[in-house]
């Protein structure tokens, strides 16, 4: 039987990325459109299976394309012709596998492409992959290509450019040149290239031929480009194109202004854009920075400024990482430092240009890099940075601004980034596509503004125990718990009711008609007496330890607690009834820790719940099975994810964390932290089951999700999926919900809750 097809040459136009890899496709159709494309050929993904498999590469195909090859360039093999051997995977994986260069002759070409195949295993490969959650079983295809010298002479140089800023989205092309080099020169970092304006200035017919054939190409891919090109002798030569990495604040722009120019739609705007985009988009900056005297200054390679302890190597950045914020600083960084990035809050590089390594890596994690200082000499041997006469140690403090490429000695006063008119503009796109409610948790007039400015449609959760933080409250609380009395614990309860009410008033007032979901007092009372605390007296004492549990998380706290002291429940009611005479605002109630709808039954008999709406705070696995006959009785549910996990799992969030789960991860035997990314697959389909149930009972019941997966984009897509109404998280993650909703709902319901395990 002949051979599979394994080999294609970039002529043959077969635009398939899983065979090629994005890289070759992109080959294919930059050939297909007429680019000047050197030419070359791919040896497939299939090919890499079966290598991985036996060992064996098509051999007889490779022969058969490079003799074609050499038909194309008129030229032999070994004499005038030799090739770069490349990666190309399915998905874009920046320096993070090996190339090859100058390759002329035949145990050396093949011998190169085994090593391109291989490096899809390589250790910076695996993390890379492991950090930005690509699957490692889609291997990689290795591109063949003829050679083009960008070292032949003045005439002659090496690229990388955008077409458009990569840190801003401006639409300007955004690049590097370096004459008389090669590309590897100038995406390494070891040399510091000068802006894309030096080729403009020396052949200026080579910049508009390239300025034309890369807008030609954003055009097609409907997308910003990250293009690599080299002019040999004059003649100009397209290497490779791919969808260019980005900041948050890029991505933003870049999509809005696409969509403004006609060339990509509503929801391609939506979906061009990361929630994690718009999570670093609100980089901090420094407060008033022309306070300050930077102690060095290179160039501005990814946004955003932070202050760190100072770090010079990957072991030291992931240990020490973990003690509080880090800068890795480094003479250049090489692939393999993609761990002490990832560990790092921002990078400093002596060398290198807005094209090197450390800059695109930090800018797609979306965090502040300084690079190309090369007035500063990093020695990591001896963990020392050199800036004139001025030395920084390990564990010396830095802060860098990535934004204007300026470094500072110690810890700079930073304030938060804002959204601009263009993030509210793709946010109000996405508002109209979402069909998931997106509110937010606050527990104090400024938390309500912050939800209120990031565009939260309400307070889906307000927890009156965060109200017990002042002296004047802990005192009441802990008066209560104390009291002897009918009349002391009643004393309590009114100074209690009166402190709830003004923190109420001040919530309300700021609300301005926005929705509320008050969830009554959940904590257990232990918490509230200190084992520190000094009562002086024989009966505090035995009071402690009448109250104290073995395991409190699952003992006497929310609705157990009010069952056998309705008093506070009532008071905390009547604090919001007494708020409202004074504000008016829309107040609903939530009872937490249910498994009963008699509880529900109970709490409600004991409250002046006249003009609120009654919910249940679903948290525990009863309360799922039971959501039929609950929503019988109340008027909302609200799942609380972060319990209803630790009860799915059996597992305590604090012990798993600090004792195991990390062990879990490493070995997969979880995909993800389940108190990060909602378990699907057992939390999701007992929630799903507890919707259903709920829906049959009271077609029209709101149900809402107010856990920390409430602003987790994989989780919101499982909501959606599930069919809750909306989602609640914190103020600074509202953004991030609203575009992830919209997303969920362009994608559709994509099998989240299989049955699989």
């Amino acid at each position: 039987m002949p051979e599979t097809q394994q080999v294609y040459a970039f002529s043959e136009g077969v635009e398939d990325r899983n065979q090629l890899g994005n890289k070759g496709a992109n080959l294919v159709t930059m050939t297909r459109l007429g680019m000047p494309v050197p030419p070359g050929f791919v040896v497939s993904i299939d090919a890499y299976h079966r290598f991985t498999g036996s060992g064996e590469l098509p051999v007889a195909q490779i022969d058969e394309a490079l003799t074609a090859l050499e038909a194309a360039t008129g030229r032999k093999f070994g004499d005038g012709l030799s090739v770069s051997v490349r990666s190309s995977g399915p998905v874009s994986m920046p320096g993070m596998m090996d190339t090859v260069l100058n390759v002329a002759d035949r145990d050396t070409l093949l011998h190169s492409i085994r090593d391109i195949l291989g490096s899809w295993s390589s250790d910076r490969a695996v993390a890379y992959r492991d950090l930005n959650d690509i699957p490692h079983d889609l291997g990689t295809a290795a591109i063949v290509q003829a050679m083009v010298m960008g070292n032949s002479g003045e005439n002659s140089g090496t690229g990388v450019l955008f077409t458009r800023d990569p840190n801003t989205g401006e639409n300007e092309l955004f690049g590097e040149y370096l004459a008389n080099a090669q590309g590897e020169d100038i995406v390494s970092g070891t040399r510091t290239p000068e802006p894309l304006s030096g080729l403009r200035k020396q052949q200026p017919e080579v910049y508009a031929e390239l300025h034309r054939h890369v807008k030609a190409l954003e055009a097609y891919f409907r997308d910003m480009q990250d293009i690599e090109f080299t002019v040999e002798d004059g003649v100009l030569y397209i290497l490779q194109t791919r969808s260019g990495k980005r900041t948050g604040q890029a991505a933003v722009r870049i999509a809005v202004e696409m969509m403004r120019e006609g060339l990509i739609r509503r929801d391609e705007a939506v979906m061009n854009v990361s929630p994690d985009q718009v999570r670093t988009f609100l980089h901090s900056r420094i407060d008033r920075p022309e306070r300050f005297t930077p102690v060095v200054t290179g160039l501005a390679a990814a946004p955003g400024a932070v202050s760190g302890r100072v770090v010079f190597d990957n072991t030291e950045a992931r240990t020490q990482s973990q003690l509080g914020p880090i800068i890795l600083v480094r003479p250049e960084t090489i692939p393999d430092d993609i761990q002490g990035i990832a560990a790092a809050a921002g990078v400093f590089t002596a060398r290198g240009g807005l094209s090197s390594h450390a800059a695109i890596v930090t800018r797609a994690m979306g965090k502040p890099c300084v690079c190309g200082a090369e007035n500063a000499d990093v020695d990591p041997v001896a963990g020392v940075l050199r800036v004139g006469d001025s030395e920084f140690h390990r564990g010396d403090v830095l802060t860098i601004d990535g934004s204007s490429g300026h470094v500072y000695a110690g810890e700079l006063p930073l304030i938060a980034g804002e959204p601009t008119g263009e993030m509210e503009e793709l946010l109000k796109v996405a508002d109209g596509i979402r069909r998931l409610g997106v509110w937010a948790n606050a527990d104090t007039p400024e938390m309500v503004a912050q939800a209120q400015q990031f565009g939260a449609e309400g307070i889906g959760l307000l927890r009156t125990e965060r109200q017990f933080s002042t002296p004047e409250s802990l005192a009441a609380i802990r008066r209560f718990i104390l009291s002897d009395t009918d009349s002391e614990r009643a004393d309590a309860l009114d100074a209690l009711r009166n402190l709830q009410r003004d923190d109420f008033i001040a919530i309300f007032r700021q609300l301005d008609g926005m929705s509320v979901i008050v969830r009554l007092l959940d904590i257990p009372l232990h918490e509230f007496i200190p084992q520190s605390m000094d009562t002086g007296d024989a009966r505090s004492e035995h009071r402690r330890e009448e109250l104290a549990e073995i395991n409190p998380m699952m003992g006497h706290r929310g609705v157990r607690l009010a069952i056998s002291f309705p008093e506070l429940y009532r008071m905390q009611v009547d604090a919001i009834q007494e708020a409202k005479a004074v504000v008016d605002a829309r107040v609903s109630v939530m009872i937490p820790q249910v498994i009963t709808r008699q509880e529900a039954i109970e709490i409600k008999s004991h409250i002046n719940h006249t003009g609120l709406r009654i919910g249940v705070m679903i948290e525990t696995v009863r309360a799922c099975m039971r959501a039929g006959r609950l929503a019988e009785t109340v008027d909302f549910f609200s799942f609380g994810t972060n319990d209803l996990t630790q009860a799915v799992f059996s597992f305590s969030r604090e012990d798993a964390e600090k004792e195991f789960l990390t062990t879990y991860l490493d070995k997969q035997i979880l995909e993800d932290n389940p108190f990060e990314v909602l378990d699907a697959k057992g939390v999701g389909r007992l929630m799903d089951t507890a919707v259903y149930w709920a829906r049959r009972a009271s077609p029209t019941i709101q149900i809402g999700v107010c856990g920390e997966h409430g602003g987790e984009p994989r989780s919101i897509a499982i909501f959606h999926a599930i069919g809750v109404n909306y989602v609640s998280c914190s103020p600074y993650r509202v953004p991030v919900a609203r575009l992830a909703a919209a997303q969920a709902t362009i994608q559709g319901d994509v099998g989240l809750l299989a049955t699989t395990a």
